[in-house]
């Protein structure tokens, strides 16, 4: 078999494929070592350029770099995808963090409360955090299911399980998250957002479905207090800020708006309508406003595009995919299995979308789906993989705030995100096939 292999496969062509395997293992070493995603990806693309230097040329480098990140130099001008996609995601990490710092989360889950009975406040408090897309955003909401939980006496591995299942309620159809906005981008799959929500939808409707069967399965009767309680409806205005930038976008998009300026555009009108429901203290919102900036998320999108952009120039995602081609896998189960191991492997919901698509698009022609199709399995199989993986920021931090570990959880939770997977798998080939 390796005497064939050889024969197929080029010296340079090896040399391409070793290097990939390194920059990935060094990737994913350094994700491990919480490096910030975005260098990582930066050594990683030098590995590969370094690597493929018999099949390209250092000035290949150079231009792929240049061209993820400014200049087209197929178009001959200025491109801005890349930094508007930057500033978005700095921007959307922005407001998550001022919706915590002036409160406005805290309002929002006491006047929700008021609404909700018989314990279904354990759903809604890390379903509201969820708002927020902010790596470790389980670490807010522990602290309250902590305490709510009391009441109902459930366990410290039921509590987790709830904080983390509905805090990414949202995920599958939460269309400003980072993952989300980076798969429908012109440099990925480049379709309507919405598309993608709608085929996610079962997923979405999935989990809620499971979540609720936890939720009452972890509460007994006897323990629910019944308490009647005024409605708070005073609250509810703290939806308005997350829910912004999806009205703008659906407007913008009626006149022909780019997708990326749309949802930018709709933050900044939420940041600022923020500072005027919380009423804060220009001063004081400025304050927060200063000590909340990262250029974390920026650096991510432009080692995502230059990572991807050495990919193609030094033609490894072809190698890759006619190497496993070889090994007759059915093209479904590699686009699969990559982004859900690579999913469990950084528990990085974006960097497994990162990493996986462009490994896995040579197969798409073969799936027989849609490209909105195929884009949301790939979305899914990422997620589930973040979902479930012992290294994903908000298990580890939930599970240290609450005295237990991820995998105390795993008989349950695992089984429960396989089946959203399935549902997803299933409803994708009944209804996204070409």
């Amino acid at each position: 078999m390796q005497n064939v292999l050889a024969c197929m496969v080029s010296i340079p062509e090896i040399l391409s494929l070793i290097g990939v395997f390194i920059a990935f293992v060094v990737v994913i070493f350094l994700i491990r070592r919480k490096w910030n995603f975005g260098l990582s990806l930066m050594i990683g693309s030098l590995i590969i350029g370094l690597f493929s230097l018999l099949i390209i040329t250092p000035t290949d480098i150079v231009k792929a770099v240049v061209q993820a990140s400014f200049y087209s130099f197929d178009k001959g001008e200025i491109i801005t995808e890349t930094t508007e996609l930057a500033i978005l995601m700095t921007l959307i990490f922005l407001l998550a963090k001022l919706m915590e710092k002036t409160g406005a989360i805290t309002q929002l889950i006491n006047s929700l409360g008021t609404f909700f009975s018989r314990g279904g406040i354990l759903a809604v408090i890390p379903a509201v955090y969820g708002l927020m897309p902010v790596p470790g955003g389980a670490l807010f909401s522990a602290p309250l299911i902590y305490k709510e939980g009391e009441k109902y006496k459930i366990s410290k591995d039921q509590k987790n399980m709830l904080n983390i299942w509905f805090r990414h309620i949202w995920f599958p159809i939460y269309p400003i998250s980072s993952a989300m906005i980076l798969i429908v981008s012109m440099e990925f799959s480049n379709i309507n957002i919405y598309s993608l929500i709608l085929a996610n939808l079962i997923s979405f409707l999935s989990m809620i479905f499971i979540g609720l069967f936890f939720l009452k399965r972890y509460i007994r009767p006897n323990t629910i207090k019944k308490k009647k309680v005024d409605k708070d409806f005073k609250g509810l205005i703290y939806l308005f800020p997350p829910i912004l930038p999806l009205l703008f976008y659906i407007v913008l998009q009626y006149v022909d708006f780019p997708q990326i300026r749309s949802f930018l555009f709709g933050v900044v009108a939420s940041i600022i309508l923020l500072f005027f429901i919380t009423k804060t203290p220009y001063r004081t919102y400025i304050s927060y406003i200063k000590g909340s900036l990262t250029i974390s998320l920026a650096l991510a999108i432009f080692g995502i595009m230059i990572f991807r952009n050495l990919f193609e120039v030094s033609k490894v995602n072809v190698l890759i995919a006619e190497t496993i081609s070889d090994l007759a896998f059915p093209a479904i189960l590699i686009i699969l299995f990559v982004p859900l191991l690579l999913g469990l492997l950084t528990g990085y919901n974006l960097g497994a979308i990162a990493l996986s698509y462009f490994l896995v698009q040579p197969f798409f022609d073969l799936t027989g789906i849609s490209i909105v199709g195929v884009t949301s399995i790939i979305f899914m199989a990422s997620f589930i993989g973040y979902l479930i993986s012992p290294i994903h920021l908000c298990n580890v931090l939930s599970s240290d705030y609450l005295k237990t570990d991820a995998t105390r959880m795993y008989p349950q939770f695992i089984p429960a995100a396989a089946s959203i997977l399935i549902i997803q798998l299933i409803y994708v080939f009944l209804f996204y096939q070409i």
